[in-house]
């Protein structure tokens, strides 16, 4: 049996089904979340409550899950969750359980902006210009290095959380007397594109890679887009992940400027645009499920159509209040 826990499933009913749909029936999916609201929760097999993963012994909670519901592996929807798991892989190995991500160095740098801006510089990535020092961005204005609007956001941070498109210097004064940690970054003009990418847990070999362009985002994610192939983008991809060494499910957001492909963010999870891919034949789950297995997967990078429009809808669900 591959048994297979989901952590802070929220909203992602769409994963779930998608996880059921693969075990079909030669496993079971359970789900966690801190709220009895995550309408995820109800499409699982099984699910938790479970603390805030911030509070003392939230960890231990989750290790008695995986005993108790035999889990062959386990992973989260949520960036901040993303480097605990990291932190534990030794013990959720002891425990027989495949922690499906990327080492803790990667979870740490991909949620820190300014340390993933470094990254991509020394190795050569085309990136948008950051700032945490406004002074020094002050003088690459005066250069004419870098123009508004801008970009002011959290250092740390996910969603597109608190993120204030500026238009003056004035703004960005304002905007670093009133919060610390931040972070301004040139604002991008071009065509964002999101890259759905799995990369093989023993292997470390990029399996699938899927794109697609944004078309309109709602709340730091996709909800309408279409799908495309471009061979520059897909060696780019494998470049940059055999570089960097992430493993399992990861999310780039990538800008075309003048057709130069420029590296924005990385997360290393399941994207919320995920399901773009698998309904257009790209099924990464068979992929988890067979590094579960202890199988290796073989390369199928771009086995998709182009031009497949993604929209999104909302669905609502109900349930008896619990008590």
């Amino acid at each position: 049996m591959t048994n297979i826990l989901v952590l802070s499933c929220g909203t992602r009913n769409k994963i779930i089904q998608y996880l059921k749909k693969e075990l079909a029936g030669a496993g079971h999916v359970v789900a966690t979340d801190m709220s009895p609201n995550a309408p995820a929760l109800y499409d699982a097999d099984k699910y938790y409550l479970v603390p805030r993963m911030t509070e003392p012994g939230y960890i231990d909670v989750i290790f008695d899950i995986c005993q108790k519901e035999k889990i062959t592996g386990v992973f989260s929807l949520i960036d901040p969750e993303l480097s605990l798991l990291a932190e534990y892989e030794e013990r959720f190995r002891e425990l027989g359980v495949m922690v499906i991500g990327s080492s803790y160095e990667w979870c740490e740098r991909t949620l820190d902006k300014w340390q993933m801006y470094q990254w991509l510089m020394e190795h050569n990535y085309a990136c948008a210009k950051s700032y945490i020092n406004k002074e020094i961005f002050y003088q690459d204005v005066k250069k004419e290095e870098i123009t508004y609007p801008v970009f002011v956001k959290p250092v740390r941070g996910s969603a597109s959380i608190a993120i204030s498109k500026v238009e003056d210097k004035e703004t960005v004064e304002l905007l670093f007397q009133h919060s610390d940690g931040l972070l301004i970054q040139e604002y991008l003009k071009g065509q964002e594109i999101g890259v759905d990418c799995y990369i093989d847990m023993i292997s470390g070999e990029v399996i699938s890679i899927f794109a697609k362009k944004k078309l309109v985002m709602r709340a730091g994610e996709t909800d309408k887009g279409i799908s495309f192939k471009d061979p520059r983008l897909f060696a780019l991809v494998e470049e940059f992940v055999k570089e960097s060494g992430l493993r399992g499910q990861i999310d780039i957001d990538i800008f075309d400027c003048d057709g130069v492909y420029y590296l924005s963010e990385v997360n290393p999870r399941f994207g919320g645009g995920y399901p773009h891919a698998y309904e257009a034949g790209v099924n990464h789950m068979s992929y988890l499920v067979k590094n579960l297995q202890g199988k290796i997967n073989t390369p199928n990078i771009g086995s998709y159509e182009g031009g497949i429009v993604m929209m999104k809808y909302n669905e609502i669900m109900t349930r008896r209040e619990l008590i």
